[in-house]
């Protein structure tokens, strides 16, 4: 066996690291052909040791041209071996590698040279190597240097040729690992550079790259963002031909990737955006089983991306929320019904108005298709749709209010709803939605579930109310929009003609004893079903109940709302004293009772209009309040002296006074009480009378004797001061509910209204 050194002349290994890259290049030769020689003869021991001293000595040299020159040795040494063995490139691969880091831009160049040259003789042998070539490729496919750049590849384009064409001996799945981190890089020749390899592999039909595309599927979507629209190009291009070749197969994670597309949904990159959506959407058209547990997540970021700015996401966006509306039964029978219920809770948040009118149509489409499961998570459901009520977007108002009242015609949902619905008006901020879009809420309602049953409902809840305040502001509320609303005209109507009608005389016996919680209210109430007797007795009872500032508000709108549309047929009876006498009489005792403000001078102006003969004929003595209980009646029944036919339709009108001084008389304690935090006596039951009436009086309160006049109260301590705080104004005469309003200003434009400074001022 010959020695290395003896083999390797001195001349040759002289010109191993000559400054000139001729002389180099003849050391190389000659090293190719000393080491063919040696192969012949299968002198490996030699081989190994005239490559070892190539290492040894001039490969991790300190002068470059002995680096360089060693690099044309070993690539030399390679193409002289022939077909050279995993053994020999385990020894000549390495250091060659070692060079790709060198300071040396000409180094590194030839480096590149040299494994090219390695790979293009070993071939299928040099795949072993392809982890380290691929680290080594991808730190240089960035370097500063173009000479070095172009070197990569030249080296690039063969080791992909021998990957492709050997794809039986190249382990993928030790590549997909490293290829996942690198996807991280923000550099754009690497970005590209990764790209080229996963269409290179994606190309090799025995590489199935659909298995591991969960792996890397995010870091190539974070390149449809990348600045250079080369770069965005190619990853969009890479990512249409999976998708094709998903449409081909369907044998693939559709869970892993979904996950991801959603994640990527929530891009700020529009292009990103668009590509999860197009793919959300055409995985939902391909209806695998495997998704079912991926919709409530697709549903978010489907019902978030409807709001987006651009069309082409809108567009994907509505054809994928199509996609799951379309789903099959069988589909609907294993999805998580609470946790897209959840998804639309958090969406119903959303300040985007599309996204929130869409979460609403989901609610009421699953609310037909599943309603057994979404009325088991209503709990968690409601409250995220009342707080849809409150939105500044009235279109999400309606739609909210739309499922509201699918909801609530559900068996045994009706009343709960509203219950909910009336809690939504507590407190401050309950206050101000009632005051900014009660209306409209409460309109909305009667016009989607029918205005008496709403009335009628919302009436029995408030009845039962312990909270006198609330009561007393929502009835108000309700008052006003009995009165103006176009959606309740008919339940207008019906109490018109509830001395005629049997069904308006049970209306009025059911609002009745709620509507006692608001003096003006109630007032306005008979006013409205033409009880003017009872009207009359009603304010007689004033002789002996208190007249704070609330009260004497409500009257003054009560005297604004009697100068409304609604009250138009009132105004006209006011010119038939004979025929009306008991509405004279209850609005000279209403003008009476009136401190001298503006409300005193419009009814006391309106009473003057009359005319004087018509007064003068009126000939019935007033007596005390027991004849006029005992004699009460609906407008038209027979009992004003005129020459109508009895009706027969008459309300227990003695009960129903018993019904308001007790509530009056409630209220009157809990303001006394209110200060101090003394608890509040329970109110009596209210009991249905024989007329079908609703009747009932307080424990502890005196009724009217059968003979006698109202109740006695002047023994009762007496009232203390009324907060004012919370107290709204009048309406003007042509009163509407505009925008949703309950209550109007505190002034109209021409000063008319009266305010807690003129009844303090006139009492």
């Amino acid at each position: 066996m010959v020695n290395a050194e003896d083999l390797l002349p001195p001349s040759v290994v002289r010109l191993v690291g000559d400054k000139l890259y001729e002389k180099r290049k003849v050391a190389a030769l000659e090293v190719e052909q000393i080491v063919k020689k040696l192969a012949a003869a299968n002198d490996q021991r030699t081989i190994w040791n005239i490559i070892d001293r190539l290492i040894s000595e001039f490969a991790f040299s300190q002068q470059a041209n002995h680096r360089k020159g060693a690099l044309l040795c070993l690539a030399a040494a390679t193409v002289g071996l022939g077909e050279p063995t995993e053994a020999h490139l385990r020894q000549i691969v390495p250091p060659v590698l070692h060079s790709f880091t060198d300071q040396d831009s000409r180094v590194r160049y030839y480096a590149c040279e040299a494994l090219y040259n390695i790979a293009k003789v070993a071939r299928e042998t040099f795949i072993s190597f392809f982890n380290e070539v691929f680290d080594a490729m991808f730190r240089l496919c960035a370097d500063s240097e173009t000479n070095v750049q172009n070197a990569v590849q030249f080296l690039d384009n063969l080791v992909k040729d021998i990957v492709t064409g050997n794809p039986q001996a190249f382990n993928i799945e030790a590549f997909i690992p490293k290829l996942r981190e690198y996807l991280r890089v923000q550099n754009p020749n690497k970005r590209q550079f990764l790209i080229s390899w996963i269409t290179a592999l994606d190309s090799v039909p025995d590489l199935d790259m659909l298995v591991y595309l969960p792996q890397f599927l995010d870091g190539l979507m974070n390149m449809l963002s990348d600045p250079s629209r080369e770069i965005r190009a190619a990853a969009e291009s890479s990512m249409t031909e999976f998708l094709m070749e998903i449409h081909t197969t369907r044998t693939i994670d559709f869970n892993g990737l979904s996950r991801i597309l959603v994640d990527k949904s929530y891009s700020q990159d529009e292009a990103t955006r668009l590509t999860a959506m197009r793919w959300l959407k055409n995985f939902v058209e391909m209806g695998s089983t495997q998704l079912v547990e991926q919709y409530p997540f697709i549903l978010g970021a489907v019902l978030t991306n409807i709001s987006t700015s651009s069309r082409e996401v809108q567009q994907a966006s509505a054809d994928t929320n199509a996609g799951l509306l379309s789903l099959p039964d069988t589909a609907w029978a294993t999805v998580d019904t609470a946790a897209i219920l959840s998804s639309l809770g958090r969406e119903l948040k959303s300040e985007q108005e599309p996204t929130r009118l869409e979460a609403l149509k989901w609610v009421n489409f699953l609310l037909h298709r599943v309603q057994v499961q979404v009325l088991e998570q209503l709990p968690a459901l409601l409250p995220a749709l009342l707080d849809s009520l409150s939105a500044g977007s009235e279109p999400v108002v309606v739609a909210a209010l739309g499922v509201l009242a699918a909801i609530a015609a559900c068996p045994h949902q009706f009343r709960p709803v509203l219950i909910s619905l009336l809690d939504r008006f507590r407190g401050e901020t309950g206050t101000q939605l009632l005051q900014r879009g009660g209306a409209l809420v409460i309109r909305r309602l009667c016009g989607h579930m029918g205005s008496e049953k709403v009335f009628t409902e919302l009436s029995q809840i408030l009845d039962e109310e312990e909270d006198l305040s609330f009561a007393s502001t929502m009835v108000q509320a309700l008052n006003l929009i009995l009165l103006t609303s176009p959606e309740v005209r008919e339940l207008r109507d019906q109490l018109r003609e509830a001395g005629a009608s049997p069904p308006g005389a049970a209306l009025f016996a059911s609002l009745y004893p709620c509507w006692t919680h608001s003096t003006g209210a109630v007032l306005s109430l008979c006013f409205l079903a033409q009880a003017y007797d009872h009207a009359f007795d009603m304010i007689q009872c004033f002789r002996s109940l208190p007249m704070g500032a609330e009260v004497l508000l409500q009257m003054d709108r009560l005297v604004t709302l009697l100068e409304t549309p609604c009250f138009t047929f009132l105004r006209l009876q006011l010119l038939q004293p004979r025929r009306h006498p008991a509405l004279l009489r209850a609005m000279y005792s209403l003008l009476m009772l009136l401190p001298q403000s503006n409300a005193w001078r419009t009814l006391n102006t309106r009473m003057q209009s009359i005319p004087i003969f018509a007064l003068m004929q009126l000939d019935l003595p007033l007596g005390n309040v027991a004849v006029g209980v005992a004699h009460a009646s609906f407008a038209g029944s027979g009992n004003d002296g005129s020459d109508a036919e009895p009706l027969g339709l008459q309300a227990d009108f003695p009960a129903l006074l018993e019904v308001f001084m007790a509530r009056q008389h409630r209220h009157m304690l809990a303001e006394e009480r209110g200060s101090s935090g003394a608890p509040i006596p329970p109110s009596a039951p209210t009991a249905t009378s024989s007329g079908g009436g609703m009747a009932g009086s307080e424990e502890g309160t005196s009724a009217p004797a059968s003979g006698g006049g109202p109740p006695d109260l002047s023994k009762q301590q007496g009232m203390q001061g009324r907060s004012v705080s919370r107290l709204v104004s009048s309406v003007g005469p042509n009163a509407t509910l505009s925008g949703g309003a309950i209550f109007p200003s505190r002034r109209s434009s021409d000063g008319g209204g009266t305010t807690v400074e003129d009844i303090k001022a006139s009492s």
